[in-house]
This record gives C-alpha cells, sequence and structure tokens, in this order.
C-alpha cells in the first residue's frame, strides 16, 4: 500500500473534520475491526472420517459451535493413519488443527509427541459435580487425546443374498453353507483378531497368540481360506455399498455405516453382533499448533455429555461420557454397541498393542496382500 504524502494526509483529516469523509472513516475502521478479529479467531479445520459419521459430528458438534462463537470450522475426510500428521508436525505447516484419532493411532501418536497435551482438566465437569476422569469410560482419557464414541467393526450381511441367516463369527469364513464373496477392511486390525477367534483361539489369549510367528502364522492361513473371495474396502462408506450393490453377501462394517443404509437408504442389511471389536475414537491436536488454544475450545464443547448425547441420536456409537448416556432415551440405547445385548462376546481391539506392533505386523499384512493364492477348482460361486 502507498503512504499518503502531507497534502493527502491534510486533505483526509480535514474530509473527515467536515464530515465528507466520515463513511470511509467508518470503512476504514469496520476494516480495521474484520482484520483484527480474523487474527484472533482464524478458521479450523477438524480431519475426519466421512460419511454418516462425520454427518453426525456436523450435526452434534460443528453446527452448534459455530453458531454459539460465530467461528468457521472446515470438515475434511481422511483414511486414518499417522503420516500426514508427521509431516505436518515436522514441517510446522499445519493443514488441520483437530483430528479424530482411532485409540491405537491417538497413544501412537502422542509417544512419538505428534499431539498436544490435554489435561481432563480442561474438560468440562459433569453436571453433579464430579471428578471429569470418573464420567469417562476407561481408556478414553488419555494424555493427548479426549474420547467421543464407542463403535464397532461388525459382520454385516444382506439376507436377502444367502440361502440361510448367519449366526456367529465362524459362518463369515464358512463358504459352503454361505457362499458368495466377503468384505473386509483393508487392514490387518480386526481382520487378524477374527481370524483366531473362528479358528479356536479364546478371545484372552488373541494378542499373546499373534505375538508369536505360529500364531501370526495361524491367522494368515485362516485367512487364506476366504481370500479367494474377499473383496477390500478402505473407507467406512464402502461397506454397505459393497452388499447394496450384490458384490458381495457379508462385509465387516462399522456398525453405525450399516444404520445409516438402512435408515436413510432403506437397505434392508443386518447386523450380526457376534464377536464385534469395539474401539473408542479420540479427538486430538497437532503439536505446536497455532490455533491449539482454539482446538482445544472446540473439543471441550464438543465433548460435553448433551453434545455426546446428540450425536448418539444421529449414529448409533456409544457417547464415553457416562452421563451422556443418561441423557439418551431407551429405545436409542438398545441400538449401541454397548448394548448388553450386543457386547455379551464383545472384544475389545487392544490398541496398544497395535500401537507397538502395527508397523511391523502390516508390513507382513501387505506382503500376504500381494501373494498370489491358487483358486481351488471347486471354489463356490
Amino acid at each position: 500500500m502507498t503512504a499518503l504524502n502531507d497534502t493527502e494526509k491534510d486533505g483526509f483529516l480535514h474530509d473527515c473534520a467536515t464530515g465528507r469523509g466520515q463513511p470511509l472513516l467508518i470503512l476504514t475502521v469496520l476494516i480495521l475491526l474484520f482484520l483484527s478479529c480474523r487474527s484472533v479467531y482464524a478458521e479450523l479445520t477438524m480431519v475426519s472420517w466421512g460419511g454418516a459419521y462425520t454427518r453426525s459430528q456436523i450435526l452434534a458438534f460443528v453446527r452448534p459451535y459455530q453458531q454459539q462463537t460465530g467461528e468457521q470450522i472446515n470438515v475434511i475426510d481422511y483414511s486414518g493413519g499417522l503420516i500426514d500428521l508427521r509431516k505436518q508436525v515436522r514441517s510446522l505447516n499445519f493443514k488441520w488443527d483437530i483430528i479424530d484419532l482411532e485409540l491405537s493411532d491417538a497413544l501412537r501418536a502422542c509417544e512419538e509427541g505428534l499431539l498436544e497435551p490435554i489435561p481432563p482438566q480442561a474438560l468440562e465437569a459433569p453436571a453433579d459435580g464430579s471428578a471429569v476422569e470418573s464420567d469417562f469410560i476407561a481408556g478414553s482419557l488419555t494424555p493427548c487425546a479426549i474420547g467421543t464414541v464407542v463403535w464397532s467393526t461388525v459382520i454385516a450381511f444382506d439376507p436377502a443374498a444367502l440361502p440361510q441367516t448367519p449366526q456367529r463369527l465362524e459362518d463369515f469364513f464358512d463358504t459352503e453353507r454361505f457362499p458368495g464373496h466377503r468384505g473386509l477392511r483393508k487392514t490387518p486390525k480386526a481382520n487378524l483378531e477374527w481370524a483366531l477367534l473362528a479358528d479356536g483361539v479364546p478371545a484372552d489369549r488373541i494378542y499373546a497368540t499373534l505375538e508369536t510367528e505360529a500364531g501370526l502364522q495361524r491367522a494368515f492361513t485362516r485367512l487364506n481360506s476366504i481370500k479367494p473371495q474377499l473383496i477390500w474396502w478402505v473407507d467406512g462408506i464402502e461397506a454397505p455399498y459393497l452388499l447394496e450393490s450384490k458384490q458381495v453377501v457379508m462385509t465387516s462394517a462399522y456398525n453405525g455405516r450399516i444404520a445409516d443404509a438402512n435408515n436413510n437408504r432403506n437397505a434392508g442389511l443386518e447386523i450380526l453382533w457376534d464377536r464385534q471389536i469395539w474401539n473408542i475414537d479420540l479427538f486430538g491436536i497437532p503439536r505446536d499448533n497455532p490455533n491449539a488454544e482454539q482446538a482445544l475450545d472446540f473439543i471441550r464443547f464438543a465433548t460435553r455429555s448433551d453434545r455426546l448425547a446428540e450425536q448418539a441420536r444421529h449414529i448409533p456409537y456409544g457417547p464415553v461420557r457416562k452421563s451422556a448416556l443418561q441423557l439418551m432415551d431407551r429405545e436409542a440405547r438398545l441400538h449401541l454397541p454397548t448394548a448388553s445385548s450386543n457386547f455379551d462376546n464383545a472384544l475389545q481391539i487392544d490398541a496398544r498393542w497395535w500401537a507397538e506392533h502395527f508397523n511391523r505386523i502390516n508390513q507382513r499384512f501387505q506382503k500376504w496382500l500381494e501373494r498370489p493364492l491358487q483358486v481351488p477348482k471347486n471354489l463356490p460361486r
């Protein structure tokens, strides 16, 4: 911007004094105020998992927060992992301010120094005045990330595409009684646990078995039995569409995505809750992010009991705060992964074990994916 000379300054001051320059003066003041506000309240960017899950967050957290504060929050999708987060933190070139993380990624990110510390005292206390820590379920408060929901990986199926209704996890691996393609998320997580459970390993021995070479090979051998009929998905939104498009007859899926397909598209899909694998999602803030204080204010708002209960009204994922569950009606609670009728033999994914072993096992998994497998001549169609 070119500086005013003395004559121009005198003219500007004369106009202001005589009233002719008042509109210009008011506009100048408004611009300065706007720029000042923009410097204090930068736009936030939240990254999440897309589809029905992100929609539930927008309705429960994002829009109400924007209405309350007037601040803008942009929401974008990703597929998880820590690669992009590492790049942003190491380069101090931040694209994200708030990240929705799976528990194993949150633990690894915290150990690597990729996330801002978040003390429990920064969160809103329960209405009864009890400690914040006692209101969150075990494992949902970490030093660097704050839990929001309990969600599950389940077996979903199209009853119209099967000769009979599957009753247990083992039916997913039985291609003779239940012919047709299967869908699985393209990750070793949950797939290896299911393979061992279906092969008879007790739930309390799953991770000890996976730590051994023999146990890991046992899991891959079980997956080999259905490998020729597997179709892989990456984003959660893909799983119900595999069923709806008749590409598969059964698939792993997030329980909330199946509920969304049934509620919004009358998909007619069903869930097999047997051996569901439950997990926790959490909010974190990239380390040294210049918008950390504002991001924490949003997380404080989003993890209030009333906000978590509101999210569960839009997608059947269980709130991690006990006080939030008390705000939900009984009928809504019956559809959550944590409902007693669904939780009978559920397995909690060992997030700390995966945080320690994921890189090594994922390399093995990727090599297994690339390895061709001879298709038997009598493969059911």
